[in-house]
Protein backbone atom coordinates (compact mmCIF):
# COMPACT_ATOMS: atom_id res chain seq x y z
CA UNK A 1 0.00 0.00 0.00
CA UNK A 2 1.14 3.62 -0.71
CA UNK A 3 2.49 5.60 2.36
CA UNK A 4 -0.97 7.55 1.99
CA UNK A 5 -4.16 4.85 2.53
CA UNK A 6 -7.29 6.22 0.37
CA UNK A 7 -10.51 5.20 2.12
CA UNK A 8 -14.01 5.01 1.57
CA UNK A 9 -16.25 4.62 4.65
CA UNK A 10 -19.85 4.33 4.24
CA UNK A 11 -22.48 5.00 6.77
CA UNK A 12 -20.32 8.35 7.70
CA UNK A 13 -23.17 10.75 8.71
CA UNK A 14 -23.61 9.79 12.56
CA UNK A 15 -23.07 7.70 15.26
CA UNK A 16 -20.57 5.33 14.74
CA UNK A 17 -19.70 6.08 11.15
CA UNK A 18 -18.76 9.65 12.39
CA UNK A 19 -16.44 8.80 15.01
CA UNK A 20 -15.26 6.59 12.91
CA UNK A 21 -14.84 8.99 9.81
CA UNK A 22 -13.39 11.70 12.74
CA UNK A 23 -10.74 8.59 13.87
CA UNK A 24 -9.60 7.79 10.39
CA UNK A 25 -9.26 11.78 9.21
CA UNK A 26 -5.52 11.92 10.23
CA UNK A 27 -2.31 12.77 8.32
CA UNK A 28 -1.45 9.86 5.99
CA UNK A 29 -4.81 9.56 4.97
CA UNK A 30 -7.57 10.55 2.46
CA UNK A 31 -10.90 9.50 3.05
CA UNK A 32 -14.29 9.89 1.40
CA UNK A 33 -17.22 9.19 3.48
CA UNK A 34 -21.14 8.29 2.60
CA UNK A 35 -24.45 8.98 3.39
CA UNK A 36 -27.50 7.68 2.38
CA UNK A 37 -28.16 11.38 0.94
CA UNK A 38 -25.55 13.94 0.17
CA UNK A 39 -24.77 16.13 2.85
CA UNK A 40 -21.47 18.62 3.27
CA UNK A 41 -18.62 16.65 1.58
CA UNK A 42 -20.43 13.42 2.09
CA UNK A 43 -21.35 11.36 -1.16
CA UNK A 44 -25.15 10.67 -0.83
CA UNK A 45 -26.44 6.85 -1.86
CA UNK A 46 -29.43 5.09 -1.17
CA UNK A 47 -28.10 1.63 -0.32
CA UNK A 48 -31.57 0.27 -0.54
CA UNK A 49 -31.55 1.18 -4.43
CA UNK A 50 -30.54 -1.21 -7.03
CA UNK A 51 -26.97 0.35 -8.41
CA UNK A 52 -26.37 2.33 -5.37
CA UNK A 53 -22.96 0.94 -4.61
CA UNK A 54 -21.72 1.35 -7.57
CA UNK A 55 -22.31 5.15 -8.30
CA UNK A 56 -21.08 5.40 -4.72
CA UNK A 57 -17.60 3.45 -5.79
CA UNK A 58 -17.26 5.18 -9.15
CA UNK A 59 -18.01 8.27 -7.27
CA UNK A 60 -15.20 7.50 -4.25
CA UNK A 61 -12.90 5.83 -6.81
CA UNK A 62 -12.98 9.45 -8.58
CA UNK A 63 -12.84 12.00 -5.64
CA UNK A 64 -10.29 9.46 -4.51
CA UNK A 65 -8.19 9.72 -7.72
CA UNK A 66 -8.66 6.21 -9.38
CA UNK A 67 -7.13 4.84 -6.16
CA UNK A 68 -9.15 3.39 -3.13
CA UNK A 69 -6.98 1.00 -0.67
CA UNK A 70 -9.43 0.62 2.49
CA UNK A 71 -13.46 -0.30 2.16
CA UNK A 72 -15.21 0.38 5.70
CA UNK A 73 -18.46 -0.95 5.81
CA UNK A 74 -20.45 0.68 8.22
CA UNK A 75 -23.85 1.50 6.93
CA UNK A 76 -27.01 -0.17 8.27
CA UNK A 77 -30.47 0.23 9.67
CA UNK A 78 -32.15 -1.40 12.90
CA UNK A 79 -35.59 -1.56 12.58
CA UNK A 80 -38.06 -3.79 14.29
CA UNK A 81 -39.93 -6.15 11.90
CA UNK A 82 -42.47 -8.13 14.06
CA UNK A 83 -43.70 -11.73 13.05
CA UNK A 84 -47.17 -10.58 13.49
CA UNK A 85 -47.12 -7.79 10.47
CA UNK A 86 -48.88 -8.95 7.29
CA UNK A 87 -46.80 -11.26 5.25
CA UNK A 88 -46.07 -8.34 2.70
CA UNK A 89 -44.77 -5.66 5.31
CA UNK A 90 -42.89 -8.27 7.08
CA UNK A 91 -41.04 -9.60 3.78
CA UNK A 92 -40.64 -6.18 2.58
CA UNK A 93 -38.99 -5.17 6.05
CA UNK A 94 -36.63 -8.63 6.16
CA UNK A 95 -35.50 -7.32 2.37
CA UNK A 96 -34.82 -3.70 3.24
CA UNK A 97 -32.78 -4.46 5.70
CA UNK A 98 -30.67 -7.39 4.21
CA UNK A 99 -30.22 -4.75 1.00
CA UNK A 100 -29.06 -1.76 3.42
CA UNK A 101 -26.94 -4.08 5.55
CA UNK A 102 -25.44 -7.23 3.94
CA UNK A 103 -26.52 -7.36 -0.48
CA UNK A 104 -25.01 -3.28 -0.69
CA UNK A 105 -22.19 -4.60 1.65
CA UNK A 106 -21.30 -7.35 -0.39
CA UNK A 107 -21.47 -5.17 -3.26
CA UNK A 108 -18.88 -2.86 -2.45
CA UNK A 109 -16.69 -5.37 -1.58
CA UNK A 110 -16.37 -7.43 -4.24
CA UNK A 111 -15.95 -4.06 -6.39
CA UNK A 112 -13.14 -3.41 -3.81
CA UNK A 113 -11.46 -6.95 -4.20
CA UNK A 114 -11.72 -7.03 -8.02
CA UNK A 115 -10.32 -3.37 -8.07
CA UNK A 116 -7.14 -5.03 -6.08
CA UNK A 117 -6.89 -7.95 -8.18
CA UNK A 118 -6.88 -5.42 -10.99
CA UNK A 119 -4.02 -2.81 -9.79
CA UNK A 120 -2.17 -5.57 -8.21
CA UNK A 121 -1.67 -3.59 -4.75
CA UNK A 122 -4.00 -5.40 -2.12
CA UNK A 123 -5.99 -3.22 0.11
CA UNK A 124 -8.20 -3.79 3.57
CA UNK A 125 -11.89 -4.50 3.92
CA UNK A 126 -13.38 -3.98 7.38
CA UNK A 127 -17.16 -4.93 8.05
CA UNK A 128 -18.91 -3.20 11.13
CA UNK A 129 -21.03 -6.41 11.78
CA UNK A 130 -22.48 -6.66 15.35
CA UNK A 131 -22.77 -9.28 18.47
CA UNK A 132 -26.46 -10.19 17.10
CA UNK A 133 -24.13 -12.16 14.35
CA UNK A 134 -23.52 -15.10 16.93
CA UNK A 135 -25.99 -13.68 19.93
CA UNK A 136 -29.14 -13.52 18.08
CA UNK A 137 -31.07 -10.71 18.69
CA UNK A 138 -35.05 -9.94 19.72
CA UNK A 139 -37.89 -11.92 18.49
CA UNK A 140 -38.87 -8.51 16.27
CA UNK A 141 -34.62 -8.40 14.52
CA UNK A 142 -34.13 -11.66 13.02
CA UNK A 143 -33.29 -9.65 10.19
CA UNK A 144 -31.13 -7.67 11.67
CA UNK A 145 -29.12 -10.62 13.46
CA UNK A 146 -29.38 -12.25 10.29
CA UNK A 147 -27.68 -9.53 7.93
CA UNK A 148 -24.88 -9.53 10.58
CA UNK A 149 -24.36 -13.20 10.50
CA UNK A 150 -23.97 -12.60 6.73
CA UNK A 151 -21.40 -9.91 7.00
CA UNK A 152 -19.11 -11.80 9.47
CA UNK A 153 -19.53 -15.21 6.94
CA UNK A 154 -18.93 -13.16 4.26
CA UNK A 155 -15.46 -11.37 5.47
CA UNK A 156 -14.18 -14.39 6.39
CA UNK A 157 -14.89 -16.06 3.20
CA UNK A 158 -13.35 -13.37 1.74
CA UNK A 159 -10.11 -13.40 3.90
CA UNK A 160 -9.76 -16.92 2.95
CA UNK A 161 -10.09 -16.76 -1.09
CA UNK A 162 -7.89 -13.44 -1.59
CA UNK A 163 -5.15 -13.71 0.70
CA UNK A 164 -2.78 -14.21 -1.63
CA UNK A 165 -3.46 -11.45 -3.36
CA UNK A 166 -2.86 -9.40 0.07
CA UNK A 167 -6.39 -8.30 0.17
CA UNK A 168 -7.28 -8.36 4.18
CA UNK A 169 -10.82 -8.34 5.55
CA UNK A 170 -11.86 -8.19 9.38
CA UNK A 171 -15.40 -8.42 10.95
CA UNK A 172 -16.05 -5.99 14.27
CA UNK A 173 -18.78 -7.25 16.16
CA UNK A 174 -20.19 -4.10 18.70
CA UNK A 175 -22.22 -4.72 21.27
CA UNK A 176 -24.67 -2.25 22.41
CA UNK A 177 -23.18 1.43 21.26
CA UNK A 178 -24.29 4.54 22.67
CA UNK A 179 -25.78 6.47 19.14
CA UNK A 180 -29.50 7.83 18.77
CA UNK A 181 -30.13 4.11 17.28
CA UNK A 182 -28.36 2.67 20.73
CA UNK A 183 -30.39 5.18 22.95
CA UNK A 184 -33.82 4.53 21.50
CA UNK A 185 -33.30 0.44 21.46
CA UNK A 186 -32.22 0.13 25.23
CA UNK A 187 -35.32 2.40 26.43
CA UNK A 188 -37.66 -0.09 24.61
CA UNK A 189 -35.64 -2.85 26.61
CA UNK A 190 -35.76 -1.27 29.95
CA UNK A 191 -33.05 1.05 30.08
CA UNK A 192 -30.61 0.35 32.98
CA UNK A 193 -32.09 -2.99 33.66
CA UNK A 194 -30.21 -4.32 30.05
CA UNK A 195 -26.88 -3.09 31.63
CA UNK A 196 -27.10 -5.98 34.24
CA UNK A 197 -26.51 -8.06 31.03
CA UNK A 198 -23.31 -6.17 30.29
CA UNK A 199 -20.47 -6.99 32.90
CA UNK A 200 -18.81 -4.06 32.10
CA UNK A 201 -21.51 -2.05 33.65
CA UNK A 202 -22.04 0.27 30.37
CA UNK A 203 -22.11 0.19 26.51
CA UNK A 204 -19.48 1.08 24.62
CA UNK A 205 -18.62 4.29 23.28
CA UNK A 206 -18.62 5.09 19.93
CA UNK A 207 -15.13 6.23 19.99
CA UNK A 208 -13.62 3.01 21.06
CA UNK A 209 -15.21 1.25 18.10
CA UNK A 210 -13.87 3.80 15.96
CA UNK A 211 -10.36 2.96 17.27
CA UNK A 212 -10.46 -0.65 16.54
CA UNK A 213 -11.79 -0.06 12.98
CA UNK A 214 -8.75 2.23 13.32
CA UNK A 215 -6.48 -0.38 14.08
CA UNK A 216 -7.71 -2.68 10.98
CA UNK A 217 -8.27 -0.53 8.33
CA UNK A 218 -4.12 0.82 9.00
CA UNK A 219 -2.36 -0.97 11.72
CA UNK A 220 -3.80 -4.53 11.90
CA UNK A 221 -0.89 -7.26 10.94
CA UNK A 222 -1.62 -9.35 8.20
CA UNK A 223 -1.74 -12.37 9.94
CA UNK A 224 -5.00 -11.38 11.43
CA UNK A 225 -6.98 -11.61 8.46
CA UNK A 226 -9.86 -13.26 9.14
CA UNK A 227 -10.63 -12.30 12.56
CA UNK A 228 -13.51 -11.12 14.28
CA UNK A 229 -13.07 -8.46 17.02
CA UNK A 230 -15.83 -8.76 20.04
CA UNK A 231 -16.52 -4.84 21.51
CA UNK A 232 -19.23 -5.84 23.83
CA UNK A 233 -18.28 -5.48 26.86
CA UNK A 234 -18.47 -9.16 28.26
CA UNK A 235 -21.50 -9.64 27.24
CA UNK A 236 -21.61 -12.37 24.70
CA UNK A 237 -17.92 -14.29 25.04
CA UNK A 238 -17.27 -16.82 22.22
Amino acid sequence: MEKQSHILLTGASRGIGKAIFETLDIAGTRIVGHASSARGNLIGADLSLPGAAEALWNAALERLDGRIDVLVNNAGIFEPNPIDRSDIEWLDGWEQTMRINLTASAELCRYAVRHWQETGRGGRIVNVASRAAYRGDSPAHWHYAASKAGMVAMTKSIARGYGTDGILAFSICPGFTMTGMAQDYLASRGGPELLKDIPLGRVAETSEIAEIVKFCAVDAPPSMTGAVIDANGASFVR
